[in-house]
């Protein structure tokens, strides 16, 4: 049963893959509002009785892109430590920021910020995401253990490096991802001494 779950899902997962790629290329072309259910199945090669296999209108597609590609973004940051792991920020490197590979491997879909007409709660759900992440993954040590509103100083820092993010993306990821990812080590060294992560290590 198990065999047959794998084999029938694995055509429908790609479909649904298709219809939104098909999606985040029409809105680079002609903006999220102007974007029809006939231009997704039209752009993706399928037709309307396919897409409504799958989804109630273009709304539900793109909620869930969204929800898709956030989530996977939380995931991401645990990768490289165990729960309850203490890093030193002199000790990062291209590895720890496993964000950062996300995000250029889903550049396709990241893009999108670019845009005023874009995939509705994506200017918004990106950096709330960020700050989510710093709130519920990490507890932090500052410089010489300098007494801070934590939760300020997440927010602060949190939205510093969203800033850093979206202006890597807005440039066309025109910095390496290996200068990118070192000159955000560069600025971590200067406020963070440590940090522990308190998050799930997720495979």
């Amino acid at each position: 049963m198990n065999d047959e779950f794998i084999v029938t899902s694995q055509p429908r997962n790609r479909t649904k893959e298709h219809l939104k790629m098909a999606l985040i290329q029409l809105i680079k072309k002609k903006g999220y509002h102007a974007v029809s259910v006939k231009d997704i199945v039209d752009h993706s090669g399928y037709n309307r009785s396919t897409f409504y296999l799958h989804y109630q209108d273009k709304f539900v597609i793109a909620e869930e892109l969204l929800t898709q590609m956030l989530v996977g973004l939380r995931c991401s940051v645990g990768r490289p430590y165990k729960h309850g792991q203490k890093v030193y920020t002199n000790k990062l490197n291209s590895e720890s920021f496993q964000i950062v590979d996300y995000i250029h491997e889903h550049r396709d879909f990241f893009e999108l910020i670019r845009y005023d007409d874009t995939l509705p709660g994506l200017h918004t759900g990106f950096p709330q995401t960020i700050l989510k992440i710093y709130e519920e993954q990490f507890i932090f040590e500052t410089i010489n253990n300098s007494p801070v509103n934590m939760e300020y100083f997440k927010y602060y820092t949190a939205y510093g490096f969203f800033g850093l993010l979206n202006n890597w993306i807005l440039s066309g990821f025109r910095e390496s991802r290996e200068a990118f990812i070192q000159n955000v080590i560069e600025l971590t060294k200067t406020h963070i001494h440590s940090f522990h992560y308190v998050g799930d290590k997720l495979d």
